[in-house]
């Protein structure tokens, strides 16, 4: 039986009732995208709340509104808050990302997002609905962070290398920019499965070079940059 909670080394995170555990995915996104100086972050899909706490760490000074649609991984969200060091930061909103509405911009929003489209689905429709673009596709993604970020704000996510093109579509329809690129490997030699991805209404300078960050370096030994990502939030990094 699979471990019910992930230890980190400011917060536990129970993810027993929710579709998606604790992953890797989750855990890059949270420790990759710019969090600094934000006063108002925006999780959509929070899940167990995983990478709502670690933007809470990062930005001391920041409200973190996390938005869940399935009320089994709210509840289990907002218990994992309630026992972190920043439950009076982090709002869990138990509501349909399509129907949300917020008085104000985010400066910062951020989404591990559902991703296949066409794959065979699970049995479980709370899983299906955590990793199938039916309930949220990338096209209503972008227009609804679009709607909400601020004008000098940041959208970030990660996804499947092989959705990034369809992704970039969206985000071209929607007048948002590509800000930051990282393509995530998980060994030498091996091609990148997942893909880090931030967006912005601001069209940059210049145009964005993807980076490339490897997750192992050899075989069960991770790669020096991936723990220095990691290093305030693993307990052995």
């Amino acid at each position: 039986m699979a471990n019910p909670y992930f230890q980190f080394k400011q917060f536990t995170v129970w993810h027993d009732r929710c579709a998606m555990k604790v992953g890797t995915d989750a855990v890059l996104l949270g420790s990759w995208m710019q969090v600094a100086d934000a006063r108002r972050l925006l999780d959509i899909g929070t899940g167990c709340g995983l990478i709502a706490l670690m933007a809470a760490q990062r930005c001391p000074e920041g409200q973190v509104s996390a938005v869940e649609l399935d009320p089994d991984a709210a509840l289990q969200a907002q218990e994992n808050i309630s026992r972190s060091p920043w439950s009076n930061r982090i709002d869990v909103v138990c509501t349909d990302i399509r129907t949300f509405h917020a008085d104000e911009p985010y400066d910062v929003i951020f989404s591990n997002p559902p991703y296949f489209v066409s794959s065979l689905k699970c049995p479980d429709s709370k899983r299906t609905a955590a990793r199938h673009t039916d309930t949220l596709n990338f096209d209503t993604l972008m227009n609804k962070a679009a709607s909400l970020l601020s004008p000098c704000g940041e959208f970030s996510l990660v996804v499947p290398t092989e959705a990034v093109p369809s992704l970039m579509a969206s985000a071209v329809s929607h007048l948002l920019h590509l800000s930051r690129h990282t393509l995530v490997c998980p060994k030498p030699g091996a091609k990148a499965k997942r893909t880090l991805l931030a967006f912005r209404k601001e069209m940059p300078a210049e145009s964005i070079i993807p980076e490339t960050l490897l997750i192992e370096q050899s075989t069960g030994r991770y790669s020096d940059e991936f723990q220095r990502m990691v290093k305030d939030f693993y307990l052995d990094k």
